[in-house]
């Protein structure tokens, strides 16, 4: 594995990183047991930073991973969790959106009691675009005060927003007090849009997390989860994409790994699993060099959906149709890896 400077944090960071949703049961049912193993073959790997957050899972993905971090020492990983966001059992519309300080003061102690910790190297405030970006204001002003507050007195390393939305993006990396950015979905095989921070971010010393290799799952064999906003036509293009790599005996999966962790200019790339065999295996997928023209082939099949703009707040309706990729009816939806 090797490391990449993190901005001017003074991490320094493996070029892939460990999401926890999937911890959580956020994409289909998890063995805890399993999980616990992801994490650890994450580590015996020289993967050196995990992230969570207490919406995943309702805050199981928070406690699977605390649980799999027992005994580890503390200098093996960074850790960053999310505050802002939280999700209800039940699922998938069931969110709370809180950016006050009082509320962001609890969540930090209330995830530290979870993952056993007392101090961790990044917080990033969630989805503020959330429920038509009614709250955006809020977390932008009393949310990263509050953030940036706790990092005053030592409770944390970093601060970072995990969003989407590329026009809060800008504005947050031109005029906003932060030392790190998770990016999700827009350095992918269908979405490059993240190379438009690149420049502001390295004049800034911000460090880039580059989210969702791939796509919400809209790059895999299984597809994605019915609650993607992709429609039936969308879906299909995917398909198609799917369809060409598995005939050159290769699964999208791994070209979208690839491409997603290879960029140099990326200090690492966020991929969630809850099993120690995907972990091992994209580990290795990475290390392999990117078959450059069938990337190139697939790019072309993906054009009619290059950089679209998905709508990650719409409501809930009824499942999609499968268009050849089979259905994953877990409604909580709290994360797009």
């Amino acid at each position: 594995m090797k490391y990449n400077l993190f901005g001017r944090t003074g991490l320094k960071v493996s070029r892939l990183s460990f999401g926890a949703s999937a911890l959580g049961g956020v994409f289909r049912p998890v063995d805890e047991a399993a999980g616990i193993r992801a994490v650890h073959a994450a580590l015996d790997l020289g993967i050196n930073y995990f992230d969570v957050a207490p919406a995943y899972g309702a805050t199981r993905s928070e406690t699977v991973l605390g649980k799999a971090l027992t005994g580890i020492a503390r200098d093996r990983y960074y850790l960053s969790t999310k505050v802002g966001k939280y999700t209800h059992p039940g699922g998938y519309g069931q969110d709370t959106l809180d950016y006050s300080r009082a509320r962001i003061r609890a969540s930090l102690e209330e995830s530290a009691a979870r993952l056993g910790t007392d101090y961790f190297d990044l917080i990033h405030i969630h989805d503020i675009e959330y429920q038509g970006r009614r709250h955006t204001e809020w977390a932008l002003r009393e949310g990263l005060a509050a953030v940036q507050e706790l990092k005053r007195e030592g409770r944390l390393g970093a601060v970072s927003f995990g969003i989407y939305p590329m026009d809060l993006w800008h504005r947050i990396l031109a005029g906003c007090q932060v030392d790190a950015a998770l990016v999700h979905n827009h350095y992918c095989l269908n979405d490059t849009r993240l190379l438009e921070l690149l420049p502001l971010a390295k004049a800034k010393g911000i460090g880039l997390i580059n989210g969702s290799p791939f796509g919400s799952g809209l790059l895999t064999d299984r597809g994605p989860a019915h609650w993607h906003p992709a429609n039936p036509a969308e879906r299909a293009v995917f398909a198609q994409a799917a369809e060409f790599c598995r005939a050159q005996g290769t699964p999208i999966s791994k070209l979208a790994l690839q491409f997603s962790s290879q960029h140099p200019e990326i200090p690492t790339t966020l991929f969630s699993s809850a099993h120690s065999e995907s972990v091992r295996r994209n580990v290795a997928w990475h290390e392999e060099p990117c078959d450059a023209a069938l990337l190139a082939r697939v790019q072309q099949i993906l054009a009619p959906v290059m950089n679209r703009q998905w709508d990650y707040d719409a409501p809930l309706t009824a499942p999609a149709q499968n268009h050849g990729y089979s259905t994953v009816t877990n409604l909580n939806a709290s994360f797009r890896a």
